[in-house]
């Protein structure tokens, strides 16, 4: 697609509009206009009284090209009266008036993109805002659904009851495991499924536990407290029991050094056709306190679209596993508006889940990954009503239930629109979840692709610093470095958690 733009705007913002309409849209340099080619013209103009927007769409259909206007008129004053907001505000609404009439579609979060929704509503209650009125606010000024402005403050309700002062003192650690026994097709993540590299684990897992010794030994350093473990891949029970029990005891002996457990140790054990009795009781011999099931649907149509090895009775059995195991708490993850559902198929799927009666139901909306099958074949619905339609059906049914929404993100080019949600049991939130997306305090990475963040403690008006450091991408680049001997990484993590956490003026150790 080819933007033109005139006004102070950044070419970003107009992009993830774009994409609210246009899913898996690309805006490649230098492209050539043409008859199959999609266009945007934004404009702003600032006046004394606000800023007026005018958003011309060009998209080629049937008969040539098909074009949509939308203009809008937003004063100086709406939002939080920042001239920027206002300009994004402006643009997003002209923008929305075009691409509905083009697309047809009424985008259930508005304009609302590049910002978690949860973050507005904190922002809101900060300023004296009530639930009810946060959520009225959100609707007008972001032109969301009504619904979605009340999950939005519901969120950031959640949130505030388990973000303490301590909490943002502590530090978590994640742990990636980048293998998996197939590749799903809607999946982009960095993980490996050949039996070649699949020989590589043992290796891996070698090098993994003397990663794993060095980030602890960085945390025990520094003084901190750790709040949360997190095992992910990937698929971490692609593991045999016996090397699952390694990993878990290098891991123990670093948490026995530091004299105190975490209060939450999550396994994302994943995939259905990799647990057995065997990796659970390794797991909760380990300490694990939270493992994640997930079937991601109970259709065997849609399990062999997105290429899942397992079918709902091993997804019931898996359950089963995991239940009489003893762990304290169990996650199961959905997907809504994956190719080949329907809005029936996924109420049958969420109901079902529902009756086993687990902590925690994950609901994410189908995204469109760029390196993924889906993408790279086109299989998608880029409005998908059905995911429309299976989110709607799962917050009422879960809010009946008894769940309540303590986490949520959005993504680009999610079908619909919609929006990924953690529900839970009251007492029973995935606390990781939370520390990691709302950047509550730092998070220490092991393993290839993993990412260490280094977060401050919030500054008087909210603000925090970040920084953050880099694994190698690839499991073959990590036992490279490994065999190399090269530890240089680990030091460079020391100096950098040295340095971040040593206060202006404050004499280094």
């Amino acid at each position: 697609m080819i933007l033109h733009i005139e006004g102070q705007i950044k070419p970003y913002y107009v992009q993830t509009l774009c994409m609210i309409f246009f899913p898996g849209v690309k805006f490649p340099e230098g492209e050539e206009p043409g008859e199959e080619v999609p266009e945007a013209w934004i404009t702003l103009d600032e006046e004394g009284s606000g800023v007026r927007a005018r958003v011309v769409l060009s998209v080629p259909d049937e008969e040539g090209k098909r074009t949509t206007e939308g203009v809008a008129l937003v004063p100086w004053n709406a939002g939080n009266g920042e001239a920027d907001r206002v300009r994004k505000l402006a643009a997003g609404e002209a923008f929305l008036e075009a691409g509905r009439e083009m697309t047809g579609i009424r985008p259930p979060w508005g304009i609302m993109t590049g910002v978690r929704p949860a973050k507005v509503a904190t922002e809101l209650f900060r300023a004296g805002y009530t639930v009810e009125e946060a959520a009225a606010a959100i609707s007008r000024d972001y032109l969301t659904e009504p619904g979605k402005g009340r999950l939005a403050a519901d969120v950031s309700m959640a949130e505030s009851r388990l973000i303490t002062p301590e909490s943002r003192k502590q530090c978590s650690v994640y742990i990636g495991i980048p293998f998996c026994p197939t590749r799903c097709a809607y999946c982009s993540f960095v993980s490996y499924t050949s039996p070649g590299l699949l020989k590589l684990i043992p290796e891996y897992l070698e090098a993994l536990g003397n990663d794993v010794d060095g980030i602890f030994s960085v945390i025990r350093e520094r003084g901190l407290e750790i709040a949360s473990v997190y095992i992910g891949g990937g698929t971490p029970t692609v593991l045999n029991a016996e090397q699952l029990s390694f990993l878990l005891a290098r891991v123990r002996k670093n948490l026995d050094a530091t004299g105190a457990r975490p209060p939450e140790y999550t396994l994302e054990a994943g995939r259905p056709d990799t647990i057995t009795p065997e990796k659970m009781a390794a797991a909760v011999e380990g300490g694990v306190t939270r493992v994640s099931v997930n079937p991601q649907s109970l259709n065997p149509e849609v399990l062999a679209a997105i290429g899942r090895a397992h079918t709902p009775e091993l997804f019931f059995e898996a359950y089963r596993i995991a239940r009489d195991s003893g762990v304290r708490d169990i996650n199961v993850d959905l997907i809504a508006g994956l190719p080949a559902d329907t809005p029936e198929s996924f109420r049958y799927t969420l109901d079902g889940v529902a009756a086993l009666d687990p902590e925690n139901i994950t609901v994410h909306t189908f995204s469109v990954k760029k390196s993924s099958d889906f993408r790279t074949e086109g299989r998608f619905d880029p409005s998908s009503l059905t995911a429309a339609r299976s989110v709607d059906y799962a917050e009422s049914a879960l809010r009946g239930d008894g769940y309540i929404p303590y986490y949520m993100y959005r993504q680009k080019n999610t079908v619909g629109n919609l929006e990924n949600v953690g529900w839970a049991k009251p007492g029973h939130e995935g606390l990781y979840n939370i520390y990691m997306m709302e950047e509550i305090h730092s998070i220490f990475g092991a393993g290839a692709h993993a990412v260490t963040k280094l977060v401050s403690e919030p500054a008087p008006d909210g603000s925090v610093r970040i920084e953050r450091l880099f694994q190698p991408k690839y499991p073959y680049e990590y036992l490279r470095e490994y065999r190399e001997g090269n530890s240089a990484r680990l030091t460079a993590l020391r100096t950098a958690a040295r340095e971040f956490f040593t206060a202006p003026g404050e004499p280094e150790e």
